[in-house]
C-alpha cells in the first residue's frame, strides 16, 4: 500500500540532505518532487498543486525557526500535517441511531460492496456489541445473494433474502420490519451495482434511500481505480448525498490517489478502509495514522489496537504460567498463530511497525507462511501436541507422512520450536518480564493502559 508514493516522497526529502537550513531554493526543489510524487500517485494535478503550494508557504515561514531541527525532518513534519488535513483531519466512524439503525451500502459492481457489508456487520458485532442483520437487495445477481449468505454464515450474522422478489425497495422495507420483529439493532442493506454509472442504477439507489431513510449511506469504492474512483464518488454524491466513503482493496497495488484526494473533491469523510478478504480486515480510517504510514513512519497505534482485540487477559495469565513452568506446547503455539491470523495479513501488520515497511517491501510474506507449521501440528496426536518431549524418530516419520512433508522439514520445525520454547522460558524468569511486555509481570497492563487512554479521548 502506497509503496511507490512513499518511495517518491522519501526521494523528495532527500533533496534536503546535507542542507543546514531551509531556503527558498531547496524548498522549491523539494516541493517540485513532492508534486511529482502526488501526480504519479494519481492525485489530480490541481489538488497536488494546491497541496504543494501550501507546503511551500508553510516551509518558507520556517526558514529561520527551529535551527536545531534538520531541514528534512522539518519538511516531513509539514507534509505530514498537510496530508492529515487533506484526508479529513479526524476519524469519522458511523453514528448509530434509532432501533434499528439502518445503513445503506452503495457503489459500482466489483467495488467490494458485499464483502464490505459482511465486514461491517462483523465489526459492529465485535467492536460495538451490536446485533446486525444483513439484507440482500442485489436482485440482479443471484450469486451476490448467495455470497452474502455465505458471509453471514461465516460471521454468524443472519441474512434477510427473497430469491423470487425482484423489487429491491420492497425487500429492504421487509428486511427492516424483520429486524424490528427479531430485535436486531442494526440493518445493513447491500444494494446492486453496475459496471459503470447509469441512470437506472442511480434511480434505483435513490428510490431505496428515499423509502428506508437510512441513518448512514456509505459509498464503497475500489481504491485501485485511482482518480476514476474519485470521479465516481463525486457522481454518486451528487445524486444520493451519501454520508461517508469506504475504500476497499488498499492491500492491492494502489497508488493512493483516491485516499489522498477523495475528501477534498467530494467533501465527505473516508469512514472505513478495507484490506484483504478476511472479515477482520476492516479499520476505521484515521487520517493521521494513514499519513504516518505514507511517510514510512508506521502505525503502531493501529497495530496495538489490533493486538488488543485478540488479547485475552485470562488466557495470557494461563499461558504465562505454562511458559514459566516450561510447559508451552503445540496447542499453545496454534493458538498464537490463530491470534496473528485474526489480526490480518502478515505484510500489512508488519508495515504498521515503524521501519518495517521498507524492510519487508520486496519480501513475499503471506499467511501461507503458517500453513506448513499448522499441517505438521495437525498431523500429531492430541497427546503429542500436549507433550512435545514425546517426539522420537518413529513419531516424526508418521507426522511427516501425515502432513505431506519431508523429515527435514519436520525436524527443522521441531528444532525451532524447542529453541523458542527454551528462550521464552528463560525470559520469563528475568525480573520485570511479563506477558505483553507489562512491567512487573502483570499480563495486559501495557495494552490495557493504551485502551483506557483511547476510551478517555473518545469521551
Amino acid at each position: 500500500m502506497f509503496d511507490s508514493l512513499s518511495d517518491r516522497l522519501e526521494g523528495a526529502f532527500k533533496t534536503l540532505k546535507g542542507e543546514s537550513k531551509l531556503t527558498e531554493i531547496n524548498i522549491a526543489q523539494s516541493v517540485k518532487e513532492i508534486r511529482r510524487a502526488l501526480v504519479a500517485a494519481d492525485v489530480n494535478y490541481k489538488i497536488a498543486k494546491e497541496f504543494t503550494d501550501t507546503i511551500k508557504e508553510k516551509a518558507l515561514g520556517q526558514e529561520n525557526v527551529l535551527s536545531s531541527v534538520k531541514p528534512g525532518q522539518l519538511m516531513t513534519k509539514i507534509v505530514n500535517d498537510e496530508l492529515v488535513k487533506l484526508m479529513g483531519g479526524e476519524a469519522a466512524e458511523i453514528e448509530l441511531k434509532g432501533k434499528p439503525s439502518v445503513i445503506l451500502i452503495a457503489g459500482l459492481q466489483g467495488s467490494g460492496k458485499t464483502t464490505f457489508s459482511g465486514k461491517l456487520a462483523y465489526h459492529l458485532k465485535g467492536e460495538r456489541k451490536k446485533s446486525p442483520l444483513l439484507v440482500a437487495c442485489d436482485v440482479y445477481r443471484p450469486a451476490a445473494i448467495n455470497q452474502l449468505g455465505v458471509i453471514g454464515d461465516q460471521i454468524n450474522v443472519p441474512v434477510y433474502k427473497e430469491m423470487d422478489n425482484k423489487n429491491p425497495v420492497e425487500i429492504a422495507l421487509k428486511g427492516i420490519a424483520h429486524a424490528q420483529a427479531h430485535n436486531h439493532d442494526v440493518v445493513i442493506v447491500d444494494t446492486a451495482g453496475r459496471l459503470s454509472i447509469d441512470e437506472q442504477m442511480m434511480e434505483e439507489i435513490s428510490n431505496i434511500k428515499e423509502a428506508i431513510q437510512p441513518n448512514e449511506t456509505l459509498f464503497v469504492v475500489d481504491s485501485m481505480t485511482g482518480q476514476d474512483a474519485v470521479n465516481t464518488a463525486k457522481a454518486f454524491n451528487e445524486r444520493i448525498n451519501y454520508d461517508g466513503v469506504v475504500l476497499t482493496k488498499l492491500d492491492g497495488d494502489t497508488r493512493g490517489g483516491a485516499a489522498l484526494s477523495i475528501k477534498y473533491t467530494v467533501g465527505k469523510p473516508i469512514k472505513f478502509v478495507s484490506m484483504g478478504e478476511k472479515m477482520g480486515t476492516l479499520d476505521v480510517f484515521h487520517p493521521d495514522r494513514m499519513a504516518s504510514r505514507i511517510l514510512g513512519m508506521g502505525d503502531i497505534v493501529s497495530f496495538v489496537e489490533k493486538a488488543e482485540r485478540e488479547f485475552d487477559e485470562e488466557k495470557a495469565r494461563k499461558l504465562e504460567k505454562k511458559i514459566k513452568k516450561n510447559k508451552f506446547d503445540f496447542n499453545d503455539f496454534l493458538e498464537q498463530i490463530g491470534q496473528i491470523r485474526r489480526m490480518g495479513d502478515l505484510k500489512s501488520l508488519m508495515s504498521m511497525i515503524p521501519g518495517m515497511s521498507k524492510m519487508t517491501k520486496d519480501l513475499d510474506i503471506d499467511d501461507s507462511a503458517f500453513n506448513k507449521v499448522e499441517a505438521i501440528i495437525f498431523s500429531m496426536t492430541p497427546q503429542e501436541r500436549s507433550h512435545p518431549e514425546l517426539m522420537n524418530v518413529s513419531r516424526k516419520r508418521r507426522i511427516a507422512k501425515g502432513c505431506g512433508q519431508g523429515m527435514e522439514e519436520v525436524n527443522r520445525f521441531l528444532k525451532q520450536f524447542d529453541q523458542m520454547r527454551k528462550m521464552m522460558h528463560k525470559m520469563s524468569k528475568m525480573p520485570g518480564m511479563g506477558m505483553a511486555g507489562a512491567p512487573g509481570g502483570k499480563p495486559g497492563k501495557k495494552m490495557g493502559g493504551i485502551a483506557r487512554r483511547r476510551k478517555r479521548r473518545k469521551r
